[in-house]
């Protein structure tokens, strides 16, 4: 069975590409490269082309074109404008606070856009890291599990020859029958995962779902950790892109109610227009004198004298939503107090349980040598060694869980830091 499922991975790796990547270099591709995060990036220009849009009033606006029409009679209007042969219109916003706040505040959702952009990137390059260390303890695991079932295959086959010969009971064989297929069962397991990780780590870093992305195998250097926890819960505070986004909502709350209040402020707008009329239009049979060319420039002001109730709530509605902001941002600060603290907790449980396997470990490695001698010299049987190789082997998995566990630990309390990018560039 397992054979099989290796040659279905194998058939399946060739209709498609393996990438190999180191942590750093995997972390800057997803930067570069993910989807994710490449959609951010667009929403964040979006948010920039808003802004200007919102500004766009307070820049003149020059129209040209022609209400070309032959008048029968008194020369009518044609959608409010006179008949000409060309027209040329202007305006511009001169004086209008309400909008000029609707900008500042289309300005600042922009910069907070940023904020959200630069927690996505953060996001991306946790998800990578972690799904590095996932693809990296499966593959791991899944050696360790193969030779697991080399070495219950030698049992088995040790085993079988002994019950052939009379030495050791039926039961015996079926035991360690029952054994070869539960490791040949997470042995499978394993490769599924491996073979699941590796593409979803492919995924996170651009590639297609066909595709595989895997780790450099070798030992990693552990990332600076900070000194303290009080240490990490201030630059946590500091570097939190959660608290900038809020801050920067707040912000631009606080435009909102301006501008909601700047409704009862009078405004004044540029006017300006140019027409060139033409006598077939009778202006000279009803109008006491005719002039071709005709301009007008001014300001057109408006006074707002009852603005009604709509802008009260409007305001009303603004602060409420202002509140709300300070309320999460003040459970935002305990909440990465709080997660900074159990980090550090998580942290210390990891390493005190990869200490205690490591200790297994050599544990397990040194009654491997005993046998291995004893076997030498005769005192121990090939079924002994390769059962020890077994417990070997699982004194390996549980250090290398352990391992990856501790330094998930890590990454974890980085990414509360901010330092996680950094670290891993």
């Amino acid at each position: 069975m397992y054979r099989l499922l290796l040659f279905t991975l194998i058939a399946c790796s060739l209709r498609a590409e393996t990438h190999t990547f180191t942590l750093a270099e995997a972390v800057s591709r997803a930067v570069a490269q993910n989807p994710d995060l490449a959609m951010a990036r667009l929403d964040e220009q979006k948010s920039k082309q808003a802004a200007r849009i919102a500004r766009d009033p307070f820049s003149p606006k020059v129209f040209a074109g022609s209400g070309l029409a032959y008048s029968s009679g008194f020369p009518l209007s044609i959608e409010g404008a006179v008949p000409s042969v060309v027209q040329t219109r202007a305006s511009q916003f001169l004086f209008n606070r309400q909008q000029t706040y609707v900008a500042a505040q289309a300005r600042e959702n922009a910069r907070g856009t940023g904020f959200i952009t630069a927690s996505k990137r953060d996001e991306i390059a946790y998800r990578t890291a972690s799904l590095y260390l996932d693809a990296d303890r499966a593959a791991r695991l899944s050696g360790m599990a193969s030779k697991q079932v080399e070495s219950l295959d030698k049992v088995v086959g040790t085993v079988r020859l002994r019950v052939q010969e009379g030495r050791e009971l039926p039961i015996e064989e079926k035991r360690v029958n029952l054994e070869l297929q539960r490791a040949r069962q997470r042995m499978q397991a394993l490769m599924e995962e491996q073979d699941y990780t590796e593409r979803s780590l492919a995924v996170v870093l651009g590639y297609g779902a066909d595709d595989r992305a895997t780790p450099v195998s070798g030992e990693r250097q552990p990332p600076e950790m900070p000194v303290s926890e009080e240490a990490a819960v201030g630059k946590a505070l500091a570097s939190s892109k959660e608290l900038k986004r809020l801050e920067s909502a707040m912000v631009a709350k606080g435009l909102d109610i301006k501008a909601q209040k700047a409704a009862r402020l009078p405004r004044a707008d540029l006017v300006a227009e140019y027409a060139l009329l033409a006598r077939y239009n009778n202006y000279d049979k009803f109008f006491k004198a005719f002039q071709q060319n005709n301009a007008q420039i001014g300001v057109s002001l408006q006074i707002p004298l009852v603005a009604g109730p709509g802008v009260t709530a409007a305001v009303a509605q603004a602060e409420i939503e202002n509140s709300h902001l300070r309320i999460e941002m003040e459970a935002a600060r305990n909440r990465i107090t709080l997660d900074i603290h159990q980090s550090f907790q998580d942290i210390r449980k990891a390493e005190t349980s990869r200490d205690v396997s490591r200790v297994d470990l050599d544990l397990a490695r040194e009654s491997l040598s005993i046998l291995l001698a004893q076997m030498g010299e005769g005192r121990a049987s090939l079924r002994q060694v390769e059962e020890a190789r077994f417990q070997e082997d699982e004194k390996w998995i549980a250090f290398y869980d352990a391992q990856f566990a501790s330094e998930k630990a890590r990454l974890n309390l980085l990414r509360e830091t901010g330092d996680l990018l950094a670290s891993l560039q």
